[in-house]
């Protein structure tokens, strides 16, 4: 609870400009200590820019920032820290080469005599921190080893190590699963206890709803209203972000009666070392023109395993059969899946979806460059056409197609990413959680795209680790447990409490 009645941080007309785009314009509101104060908006609201001038990451920008009353500009995150404010980023910033440990302490390590390092020590700590998220990540793997959502557990382990005041939290569970995001609320909950302040983004109204004392909500860069949680609504805060009513995606009559254009038949993956021995195992089903298919499962499941099997992106030649409209294939590289139509928008846009030294046209139409050729050269002005085509149907935000990717919010990346797909003309879509860090906004539009594609013929596979996402846009759901499908159901069968109990039943085999 609150206990003081002057204001931990104090925002005064805060503004941020980044070439031609305004991402922050004359914030102002405060945040009290030892609550949890939520900030909401859109992609493209501001709200990450805003956490990462309060963070040290940037120096330069209009405005003043009070810490405790007193007026502070921080130069560099390290300066942030040692007045104890901590962040964990949206995107997650870590080095993939060095280990767990290492990143956690990277900058702060623990040393012995004549400076030399303490691994041990850093081992040690760093399993405990991971311990309090009820994580087994083994604090010498290397990052780069890890899937994106045992990478936000690490990011947040390293926020915890800090023992800051203040600690940010940009979409702490973008990448978790409910099981997960439990143990990060205990955490919180322990960190709230001993008085952190917490200031806390995030696109997902059962979390801020759940956890947040006040919402702030930025619209277009500007503020736009500082509300008690107990004041307002789901309704009331979405209409504050966005300006206006959000209507409901329209559904259109399920599509399982049509052609098959994707089936799998005892499709396995082989896990070399560990002693299950597989990450996928006789998985068979159908994909029916116009369908969307959801995955559900947690964290290990197999879900992105198994749409990289259907990609070609797989690490290890996958068993089975895998047929596509009526042909037998087998996919050894991602081109080859796309020459048959397929298109895959991936969950880690960072490392595996973005090109960060490209604009936004190069990475927009990456995948189509011969659509935009003629005899071998490449037009510019076909391109252009191509990605303002994909900035209007898509509504990202960015200030033209010559801006860097990097300069779009996380959810504007994301769009661009689903353009890419969408100039290849797929007849099958894979979608491994299109809307991880994506707003409410941006997603309601995501879901409306996938309709109108499904209606348009094209057939989805979706995975996501909201359950009421998949609820919302699937016609028919598939559940994974331990690499094995272990329930199915339809639209009108499929309830959280079935797909959690399906989820969590161990396979067995005779």
């Amino acid at each position: 609870m609150i206990t003081e009645s002057t204001p931990v941080i104090s925002i005064r007309g805060i503004g941020k400009q980044f070439n031609a785009v305004r991402a922050l314009n004359g914030v102002s509101f405060d945040v009290m200590p030892g609550e949890l104060h939520a900030v909401m908006g859109e992609n493209g609201a501001g709200k990450s820019t805003l956490m990462k001038i309060l963070s040290g990451v940037y120096s330069e920008y209009e405005g003043e920032l009070f810490l405790r009353g007193k007026p502070v500009r921080f130069h560099s995150t390290r300066e942030a820290e040692d007045a104890g404010i901590g962040i964990i980023h949206q995107e997650l910033n870590l080095v993939e080469q060095l280990s767990v440990a290492a990143n956690i302490f990277l900058g702060r390590e623990t040393k012995r005599a004549l400076g030399i390092l303490n691994q041990g020590a850093m081992d040690r700590r760093a399993a405990e921190l991971l311990a309090q998220l009820e994580s087994n990540i083994s604090p010498r793997a290397l990052v780069s080893s890890l899937r994106v959502g045992d990478q936000q557990l690490v990011e947040i382990a390293k926020a915890i190590s800090l023992e800051a005041e203040i600690l940010i939290m940009d979409e702490p569970t973008s990448a978790l699963t409910e099981s997960e995001v439990a143990r990060l609320y205990g955490v919180i909950d322990r960190l709230r206890k001993r008085g952190v302040t917490i200031l806390y983004i995030s696109h997902k109204m059962d979390e801020v709803f759940r956890l947040a004392e006040r919402i702030t909500v930025l619209r277009d860069g500007q503020f736009v209203q500082t509300v008690n949680r107990a004041d307002a609504t789901p309704r009331s805060i979405a209409h504050l972000m966005v300006g206006r009513d959000i209507e409901p995606a329209r559904r259109r009559q399920s599509n399982q009666a049509s052609s098959v254009v994707l089936e799998t038949q005892g499709l396995s993956l082989a896990w070399p070392g560990h002693s299950r021995g597989w990450r996928l195992k006789d998985v068979s089903f159908k994909l029916n023109q116009g369908e969307i298919l959801g995955f559900a499962g947690l964290m290990g499941a197999g879900r992105t395993e198994l749409l990289e099997c259907l990609f070609g992106a797989s690490s290890v030649q996958p068993q089975g059969q895998l047929i596509v409209q009526g042909k037998m294939e087998r996919f050894s590289h991602p081109a080859e899946a796309m020459k048959a139509g397929i298109a895959m928008v991936t969950e880690d846009r960072k490392r595996l979806g973005l090109f960060a030294q490209m604009t936004v046209r190069e990475n927009t139409t990456l995948c189509s460059l011969q659509n935009c050729s003629t005899a071998g050269v490449l037009s510019r002005l076909r391109e252009l056409a191509a990605t303002d085509k994909q900035i209007r149907s898509l509504a990202i935000k960015s200030s033209g197609p010559e801006a860097r990717i990097t300069s779009l919010s996380g959810g504007n990346q994301q769009k661009c990413i689903i353009g890419r797909c969408m100039l290849t003309r797929p007849s099958i879509l894979l979608l491994d959680d299109p809307t991880r860090g994506v707003d409410i906004g941006a997603k309601a539009e995501l879901y409306q795209l996938m309709e109108q594609l499904a209606t348009e013929g094209v057939a989805i596979i979706v995975t996501s680790s909201e359950l009421p996402e998949l609820l919302t846009v699937s016609d028919r759901i598939l559940v994974l447990c331990e690499g094995v499908i272990t329930g199915e159901f339809t639209r009108e069968e499929a309830t959280e409490q079935r797909i959690m109990e399906a989820a969590t039943q161990q396979p067995h085999f005779v």
